[in-house]
């Protein structure tokens, strides 16, 4: 992969450490890249319409419009890194949801987001350990890898010895990020229209308000090597699940114990059998379930990257950056309860109790079997011992949300999303995503039973 040199991350101007200065020039172009995306969509439907009336099939030509918007957005998305990037792999979790003929020219796009980006040069590195960790930052370590074994949104990661023997990840957080991150949310909102057209089942826009309120969090390296350590105590005897410990921290370095794996679920995606596939979709749904349980919080970031194979079969899992801090009692016990009442057919019960928490404003008319016929598909997988999920399955269940005339459609306009239940909805949506993308069978209701407060009442 090609270096990204530090200085290209973006300074607005006015803002910290650009000292009121104009953007620099790379700054410029960063910026020029991310509006780019709605002009050259733009150009290449301009140009398809062109070729049609040449001649050339209407399928044909909007198959290559998409392929080359495709190849442009995930593309920029990638490797500015930032804000950009974190869309991008937000993103690349609902790939499940979208039409086949959409989805095949993004597929191989919307996946590679899901494991790395361009890293930052070795110099830049240095500079950032220096600042962090002491200009001794070198003694720290009997080795340190130049090399990023692994390059996301905010940050890489370097693999290192430790001075006291042990195998160590090193966590380096760009220089700049922040003004970056903040940035890129704010370019990419206003290229809202085009993201909503190439994902018309997902709502872009509350995606990328929801990355925004939580930016000042993901920059905290403290406050993600607290959740960690928090996680690492509470999964420390877990057989199917292992969470590196934390070794030391600054604001933006992060270094933990090492995670030997085969592979991401990336990966599993791509090219793992089904029994793996069951296996591991298993293990990611159990941990995201039973983690508020054990912990007080949920893993709020369920993109594949972040969840990994380990040889003796337990799912590693990093990145704690995105975390919903719940309290004590975890996931909400009347989620818990509705969804068993929903499981039961008391549709009179559901609707009551999603007024009582808001999800129905008042005054709002909800027939209930409009809301049964609304909500069964997504109760479905808890009502049978076990539910394999699939890409067939998901598009038929975002198909009922893509057109005003539909019943699901104005359902889904009558009801409310409280903001407690946000973090918790996108990881809800996401995790099953990512279990259609695996093709995955898991006793679904049983981990429920296990894990979700309330659904045993």
């Amino acid at each position: 992969m090609d270096s990204v040199p530090a200085d290209e991350i973006e300074q607005e101007e006015g803002s910290p450490g650009s000292g009121g200065r104009p953007l620099p020039r790379r700054a410029l172009a960063r910026t020029a890249r991310l509006a780019s995306l709605p002009l050259g969509y733009a150009g290449r439907t301009t140009l398809g319409f062109g070729r049609r009336l040449v001649g050339r099939p209407a399928d044909a030509v909007l198959t290559e419009v998409q392929a080359r918007t495709a190849e442009q957005l995930f593309s920029v998305l990638g490797e500015l890194k930032g804000g950009a990037m974190k869309v991008g792999q937000a993103l690349s979790v609902f790939e499940a949801a979208l039409p086949d003929e959409m989805v095949e020219p993004y597929r191989a796009t919307l996946t590679r987001l899901q494991d790395a980006a361009p890293p930052m040069d070795a110099a830049a590195v240095h500079r950032m350990l220096a600042a962090e960790l002491g200009p001794g930052w070198r003694r720290r370590f009997q080795h340190f890898d130049e090399n990023p074994t692994a390059s996301a949104s905010i940050g890489q990661v370097h693999r290192a010895v430790w001075a006291d023997g042990r195998d160590v990840a090193v966590k380096v957080q760009y220089p700049g990020a922040g003004e970056a991150l903040r940035a890129d949310l704010r370019q990419i909102q206003r290229a809202g229209s085009l993201l909503a057209g190439l994902f018309p089942n997902i709502d872009v826009k509350a995606l990328v308000a929801e990355l925004r309120d939580r930016v000042g969090e993901e920059l905290d390296y403290r406050l993600e090597a607290q959740a960690q350590a928090d996680f690492h105590r509470a999964f420390a005897d877990d057989s199917e699940v292992l969470v590196p410990a934390v070794v030391d921290f600054t604001e933006r370095v992060l270094v933990t114990t090492w995670l030997d794996s085969v592979g991401s679920l990336s990966r599993l995606i791509a090219e793992g059998d089904e029994a793996s596939r069951d296996h591991f979709g298993t293990a990611y749904v159990r941990f995201l379930f039973s983690g508020p349980s054990r912990t007080g919080m949920l893993h709020a970031d369920p993109h594949p990257g972040n969840f990994r194979m380990l040889a003796d079969g337990r799912l590693g899992v990093v990145d704690f950056g995105a975390i919903a801090r719940l309290g004590p009692d975890g996931l909400p016990r009347v989620a818990g309860r509705l969804l068993r009442r929903a499981v039961d057919d008391d549709w009179d019960a559901v609707l009551d109790g999603l007024r009582a928490e808001g999800f129905v404003k008042p005054g709002v008319d909800l027939d209930v079997d409009v809301l049964r016929d609304y909500l069964a598909p997504f109760v479905e997988p808890a009502k049978v011992d076990t539910f394999r999920f699939s890409r067939e399955w998901l598009r038929e269940q975002a198909e009922r949300f893509n057109s005003p005339r539909k019943e699901a459609f104005v359902t889904a306009t009558r009801l409310n999303l409280p903001p407690s239940y946000l973090l918790i909805h996108r990881v809800w949506s996401g995790g099953i995503g990512v279990l259609s993308q695996l093709g995955a069978e898991a006793d679904f209701r049983t981990l429920l039973e296990e894990a979700l407060p309330g659904f045993n009442d």
